[in-house]
Protein backbone atom coordinates (compact mmCIF):
# COMPACT_ATOMS: atom_id res chain seq x y z
CA UNK A 1 0.00 0.00 0.00
CA UNK A 2 3.15 2.52 0.69
CA UNK A 3 4.18 1.69 -3.08
CA UNK A 4 0.83 2.66 -4.25
CA UNK A 5 -0.08 5.14 -2.08
CA UNK A 6 3.05 6.74 -1.71
CA UNK A 7 4.35 7.50 2.08
CA UNK A 8 2.35 9.73 4.00
CA UNK A 9 -0.39 8.77 1.49
CA UNK A 10 1.37 11.84 -0.82
CA UNK A 11 0.08 9.66 -4.30
CA UNK A 12 -3.06 9.51 -2.88
CA UNK A 13 -3.46 13.21 -2.23
CA UNK A 14 -2.70 13.74 -5.96
CA UNK A 15 -5.37 11.31 -7.39
CA UNK A 16 -7.78 13.42 -5.21
CA UNK A 17 -6.98 16.52 -7.11
CA UNK A 18 -7.69 15.28 -10.34
CA UNK A 19 -11.08 13.51 -9.25
CA UNK A 20 -14.21 14.80 -7.39
CA UNK A 21 -15.12 11.66 -5.94
CA UNK A 22 -14.67 10.67 -2.54
CA UNK A 23 -11.48 8.07 -1.81
CA UNK A 24 -11.32 6.04 1.66
CA UNK A 25 -8.69 4.04 2.54
CA UNK A 26 -8.85 1.47 5.27
CA UNK A 27 -6.29 -1.36 5.49
CA UNK A 28 -5.73 -2.64 1.98
CA UNK A 29 -9.88 -1.44 1.04
CA UNK A 30 -10.24 1.60 -0.95
CA UNK A 31 -13.79 2.64 -1.09
CA UNK A 32 -14.65 5.44 -3.54
CA UNK A 33 -17.58 7.43 -3.72
CA UNK A 34 -19.26 9.74 -5.97
CA UNK A 35 -20.75 9.90 -9.65
CA UNK A 36 -21.01 6.50 -11.50
CA UNK A 37 -18.62 7.56 -14.40
CA UNK A 38 -16.56 9.32 -11.63
CA UNK A 39 -15.64 6.25 -9.40
CA UNK A 40 -15.49 3.83 -12.86
CA UNK A 41 -12.51 6.21 -13.96
CA UNK A 42 -10.98 6.24 -10.28
CA UNK A 43 -11.14 2.61 -9.98
CA UNK A 44 -9.61 1.95 -12.82
CA UNK A 45 -6.73 4.44 -12.35
CA UNK A 46 -6.56 2.25 -8.65
CA UNK A 47 -6.27 -0.97 -11.49
CA UNK A 48 -3.84 0.22 -13.32
CA UNK A 49 -1.60 1.60 -10.40
CA UNK A 50 -1.85 -1.70 -8.75
CA UNK A 51 -0.62 -3.35 -12.29
CA UNK A 52 2.48 -1.14 -12.52
CA UNK A 53 3.46 -1.27 -8.64
CA UNK A 54 3.03 -5.48 -9.22
CA UNK A 55 5.40 -4.88 -12.55
CA UNK A 56 8.01 -3.25 -10.29
CA UNK A 57 7.43 0.67 -11.56
CA UNK A 58 8.09 3.40 -9.22
CA UNK A 59 5.00 5.48 -8.72
CA UNK A 60 5.28 9.34 -8.51
CA UNK A 61 3.24 12.67 -9.29
CA UNK A 62 4.29 12.59 -12.84
CA UNK A 63 3.51 8.89 -13.35
CA UNK A 64 -0.27 9.68 -11.80
CA UNK A 65 -1.11 12.54 -13.54
CA UNK A 66 -0.13 10.96 -17.12
CA UNK A 67 -1.92 7.73 -16.46
CA UNK A 68 -4.95 10.04 -15.62
CA UNK A 69 -4.50 11.57 -19.33
CA UNK A 70 -3.82 8.26 -20.90
CA UNK A 71 -7.06 6.55 -19.61
CA UNK A 72 -8.96 9.91 -20.41
CA UNK A 73 -7.71 9.89 -23.21
CA UNK A 74 -8.39 6.29 -24.10
CA UNK A 75 -5.47 5.93 -26.56
CA UNK A 76 -3.11 3.53 -24.42
CA UNK A 77 -2.99 1.60 -20.93
CA UNK A 78 -0.71 3.13 -18.83
CA UNK A 79 0.55 -0.06 -17.89
CA UNK A 80 1.23 -1.37 -21.54
CA UNK A 81 2.89 2.03 -21.57
CA UNK A 82 5.17 2.25 -18.30
CA UNK A 83 6.22 -1.58 -18.33
CA UNK A 84 7.44 -1.38 -22.33
CA UNK A 85 11.27 -0.57 -21.21
CA UNK A 86 13.18 -0.39 -24.13
CA UNK A 87 16.48 0.01 -22.76
CA UNK A 88 18.07 -0.07 -19.43
CA UNK A 89 21.22 1.69 -18.07
CA UNK A 90 23.07 2.66 -15.01
CA UNK A 91 19.98 1.49 -13.07
CA UNK A 92 17.98 4.12 -15.09
CA UNK A 93 14.75 2.66 -17.45
CA UNK A 94 13.99 4.46 -20.97
CA UNK A 95 10.46 3.58 -21.78
CA UNK A 96 7.38 5.14 -23.16
CA UNK A 97 5.88 7.74 -20.74
CA UNK A 98 2.43 8.78 -22.27
CA UNK A 99 0.11 7.23 -25.28
CA UNK A 100 1.86 9.15 -28.28
CA UNK A 101 5.10 7.92 -27.38
CA UNK A 102 3.81 4.23 -26.72
CA UNK A 103 2.40 4.55 -30.41
CA UNK A 104 5.96 5.88 -31.46
CA UNK A 105 7.85 2.85 -30.22
CA UNK A 106 5.13 0.62 -31.65
CA UNK A 107 5.25 1.83 -35.00
CA UNK A 108 9.06 1.96 -34.78
CA UNK A 109 8.93 -1.87 -34.18
CA UNK A 110 6.49 -2.32 -36.84
CA UNK A 111 8.06 -0.82 -40.00
CA UNK A 112 11.28 -0.01 -41.59
CA UNK A 113 10.38 3.56 -41.81
CA UNK A 114 8.89 5.52 -39.04
CA UNK A 115 8.26 9.39 -38.64
CA UNK A 116 8.38 11.13 -35.69
CA UNK A 117 6.78 14.71 -35.70
CA UNK A 118 5.90 17.02 -33.03
CA UNK A 119 7.17 19.63 -30.72
CA UNK A 120 10.86 19.74 -28.23
CA UNK A 121 10.66 18.20 -25.56
CA UNK A 122 8.29 14.97 -26.78
CA UNK A 123 11.30 12.18 -26.71
CA UNK A 124 11.43 11.68 -30.67
CA UNK A 125 14.93 11.84 -30.91
CA UNK A 126 15.64 10.19 -27.08
CA UNK A 127 13.55 6.89 -27.87
CA UNK A 128 14.39 6.89 -31.58
CA UNK A 129 17.94 5.95 -30.42
CA UNK A 130 16.92 3.76 -27.92
CA UNK A 131 15.57 2.19 -29.95
CA UNK A 132 18.50 2.04 -32.01
CA UNK A 133 20.66 1.13 -29.09
CA UNK A 134 18.25 -1.69 -27.87
CA UNK A 135 18.39 -2.98 -31.62
CA UNK A 136 22.59 -2.88 -31.97
CA UNK A 137 22.62 -4.77 -28.40
CA UNK A 138 20.32 -7.63 -29.81
CA UNK A 139 22.59 -7.61 -33.04
CA UNK A 140 19.11 -7.39 -34.64
CA UNK A 141 21.48 -4.87 -37.05
CA UNK A 142 25.22 -4.23 -37.47
CA UNK A 143 25.51 -0.79 -37.45
CA UNK A 144 24.08 2.75 -36.46
CA UNK A 145 24.26 5.83 -38.08
CA UNK A 146 22.80 9.35 -36.30
CA UNK A 147 22.79 12.21 -38.49
CA UNK A 148 21.12 15.83 -39.03
CA UNK A 149 21.51 18.50 -41.61
CA UNK A 150 24.07 21.12 -40.87
CA UNK A 151 22.10 24.19 -41.20
CA UNK A 152 24.29 27.02 -40.82
CA UNK A 153 22.75 29.46 -38.47
CA UNK A 154 23.98 33.22 -39.84
CA UNK A 155 27.57 31.69 -40.02
CA UNK A 156 29.33 30.11 -42.56
CA UNK A 157 30.58 26.65 -41.95
CA UNK A 158 33.44 27.51 -43.84
CA UNK A 159 34.75 30.47 -41.68
CA UNK A 160 34.82 28.64 -38.74
CA UNK A 161 37.92 27.61 -37.50
CA UNK A 162 39.26 24.17 -37.17
CA UNK A 163 38.83 20.61 -39.39
CA UNK A 164 35.29 19.71 -41.34
CA UNK A 165 34.39 17.72 -38.15
CA UNK A 166 35.48 20.16 -35.76
CA UNK A 167 32.68 22.36 -37.70
CA UNK A 168 30.56 20.38 -37.51
CA UNK A 169 30.85 19.04 -34.10
CA UNK A 170 28.13 21.42 -32.70
CA UNK A 171 25.82 20.23 -34.64
CA UNK A 172 25.85 16.67 -34.17
CA UNK A 173 26.72 17.39 -29.99
CA UNK A 174 22.77 16.66 -29.16
CA UNK A 175 23.16 13.34 -30.98
CA UNK A 176 26.37 12.40 -28.57
CA UNK A 177 25.02 13.65 -25.34
CA UNK A 178 21.81 11.47 -25.96
CA UNK A 179 24.31 8.72 -27.10
CA UNK A 180 26.50 9.21 -23.98
CA UNK A 181 23.43 8.73 -21.61
CA UNK A 182 22.47 4.92 -22.88
CA UNK A 183 25.94 3.55 -23.13
CA UNK A 184 29.02 4.26 -21.50
CA UNK A 185 31.46 6.55 -22.47
CA UNK A 186 34.41 4.50 -23.53
CA UNK A 187 32.35 1.89 -24.70
CA UNK A 188 30.27 4.04 -27.46
CA UNK A 189 33.66 5.48 -28.28
CA UNK A 190 35.32 2.27 -28.93
CA UNK A 191 31.86 1.30 -31.39
CA UNK A 192 32.54 4.81 -33.17
CA UNK A 193 36.03 4.56 -33.61
CA UNK A 194 35.35 0.74 -35.35
CA UNK A 195 32.54 2.43 -37.49
CA UNK A 196 30.12 0.52 -35.68
CA UNK A 197 28.04 3.79 -34.85
CA UNK A 198 28.40 6.41 -36.67
CA UNK A 199 27.77 10.02 -35.99
CA UNK A 200 27.99 12.62 -39.03
CA UNK A 201 26.42 15.28 -41.12
CA UNK A 202 23.47 14.43 -43.59
CA UNK A 203 25.78 15.36 -46.67
CA UNK A 204 27.65 12.65 -45.64
CA UNK A 205 25.23 9.81 -46.89
CA UNK A 206 25.16 10.71 -50.16
CA UNK A 207 26.45 8.21 -52.69
CA UNK A 208 25.40 5.49 -49.96
CA UNK A 209 23.91 2.21 -50.31
CA UNK A 210 22.74 1.70 -45.75
CA UNK A 211 22.44 -1.96 -45.15
CA UNK A 212 22.15 -3.77 -41.58
CA UNK A 213 21.99 -0.51 -40.12
CA UNK A 214 19.52 1.59 -37.73
CA UNK A 215 19.75 4.82 -38.82
CA UNK A 216 18.10 8.13 -36.68
CA UNK A 217 18.08 11.29 -39.18
CA UNK A 218 17.61 14.42 -36.78
CA UNK A 219 16.07 17.46 -37.19
CA UNK A 220 14.81 16.75 -40.57
CA UNK A 221 12.78 19.95 -40.44
CA UNK A 222 16.27 21.39 -41.95
CA UNK A 223 15.96 19.41 -44.86
CA UNK A 224 15.23 20.45 -48.42
CA UNK A 225 13.40 18.36 -50.53
CA UNK A 226 16.39 17.05 -52.87
CA UNK A 227 18.06 16.14 -49.32
CA UNK A 228 15.30 14.21 -47.97
CA UNK A 229 14.61 12.29 -51.23
CA UNK A 230 18.45 11.69 -50.90
CA UNK A 231 18.33 10.24 -47.75
CA UNK A 232 15.23 7.98 -47.96
CA UNK A 233 16.64 6.24 -51.31
CA UNK A 234 19.93 5.08 -49.30
CA UNK A 235 17.63 2.85 -47.24
CA UNK A 236 19.60 -0.68 -47.91
CA UNK A 237 18.56 -4.41 -46.99
CA UNK A 238 17.68 -5.08 -43.17
CA UNK A 239 17.79 -1.62 -42.78
CA UNK A 240 15.29 0.59 -40.25
CA UNK A 241 15.26 4.02 -40.70
CA UNK A 242 13.25 6.88 -37.88
CA UNK A 243 13.42 10.73 -38.98
CA UNK A 244 12.19 13.43 -36.44
CA UNK A 245 11.57 16.57 -36.31
CA UNK A 246 9.45 19.86 -35.46
CA UNK A 247 7.50 21.43 -38.33
CA UNK A 248 7.35 24.82 -36.21
CA UNK A 249 11.12 24.88 -35.72
CA UNK A 250 12.22 25.09 -39.56
CA UNK A 251 15.47 26.74 -39.79
CA UNK A 252 15.93 26.86 -43.47
CA UNK A 253 17.08 30.13 -45.62
CA UNK A 254 14.64 29.93 -48.02
CA UNK A 255 13.06 27.11 -50.39
CA UNK A 256 10.62 24.20 -48.68
CA UNK A 257 11.28 21.98 -45.87
CA UNK A 258 11.71 18.07 -46.87
CA UNK A 259 9.66 16.99 -43.72
CA UNK A 260 6.91 19.27 -44.93
CA UNK A 261 6.91 17.58 -48.28
CA UNK A 262 7.50 14.07 -47.77
CA UNK A 263 4.04 13.11 -45.64
CA UNK A 264 1.94 14.06 -48.84
CA UNK A 265 4.44 12.23 -51.23
CA UNK A 266 4.37 8.76 -49.15
CA UNK A 267 0.82 9.16 -47.81
CA UNK A 268 -0.77 5.26 -47.66
CA UNK A 269 2.92 3.89 -48.78
CA UNK A 270 3.03 0.93 -47.07
CA UNK A 271 5.89 0.18 -44.38
CA UNK A 272 6.23 3.70 -43.79
CA UNK A 273 4.08 5.45 -40.92
CA UNK A 274 4.04 9.18 -39.57
CA UNK A 275 3.45 9.61 -35.76
CA UNK A 276 2.25 13.31 -34.71
CA UNK A 277 3.53 13.72 -31.35
CA UNK A 278 1.56 16.27 -29.22
CA UNK A 279 1.70 19.18 -26.30
CA UNK A 280 0.76 16.37 -24.15
CA UNK A 281 3.43 13.91 -25.05
CA UNK A 282 6.32 16.99 -23.60
CA UNK A 283 7.97 14.94 -20.89
CA UNK A 284 10.42 18.07 -20.00
CA UNK A 285 9.29 20.91 -17.68
CA UNK A 286 5.37 20.99 -16.83
CA UNK A 287 6.04 24.61 -18.03
CA UNK A 288 7.61 23.47 -21.68
CA UNK A 289 4.40 21.83 -22.22
CA UNK A 290 2.77 24.93 -21.69
CA UNK A 291 4.84 27.24 -23.32
CA UNK A 292 4.49 24.54 -26.73
CA UNK A 293 0.64 24.68 -25.90
CA UNK A 294 0.79 28.19 -25.99
CA UNK A 295 2.85 28.36 -29.11
CA UNK A 296 0.67 26.01 -30.83
CA UNK A 297 -2.50 28.74 -30.19
CA UNK A 298 -0.76 31.55 -31.65
CA UNK A 299 0.33 30.36 -34.69
CA UNK A 300 -3.36 29.26 -35.29
CA UNK A 301 -5.00 32.31 -34.61
CA UNK A 302 -1.87 33.85 -36.88
CA UNK A 303 -2.94 31.70 -39.54
CA UNK A 304 -6.81 32.35 -39.19
CA UNK A 305 -6.12 35.84 -39.40
CA UNK A 306 -3.74 35.44 -42.42
CA UNK A 307 -6.60 33.39 -44.20
CA UNK A 308 -9.30 36.05 -43.34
Amino acid sequence: MIDLLGQSDDLLRIIEEQFESDIAVRGNQITIVGEPLETQAVSSLFAEMISLVERGVELNRDAIERSVEMLRDGECSPTAAFSDVILSHKGKSIRPKTGGQKRYVDAIRSNTVTFGIGPAGTGKTYLAMAMAVEALKKRSVGRIILTRPAVEAGESLGYLPGTLFEKVDPYLRPLYDALFDMMDTEKSQQLMDRGVIEVAPLAFMRGRTLNDSFIVLDEAQNTSPEQMKMFLTRLGFGSKVVITGDVTQIDLPKGASGLKQVREILRGVNDIEFIDLLASDVVRHKLVQRIVTAYSVFEEARATRDDG
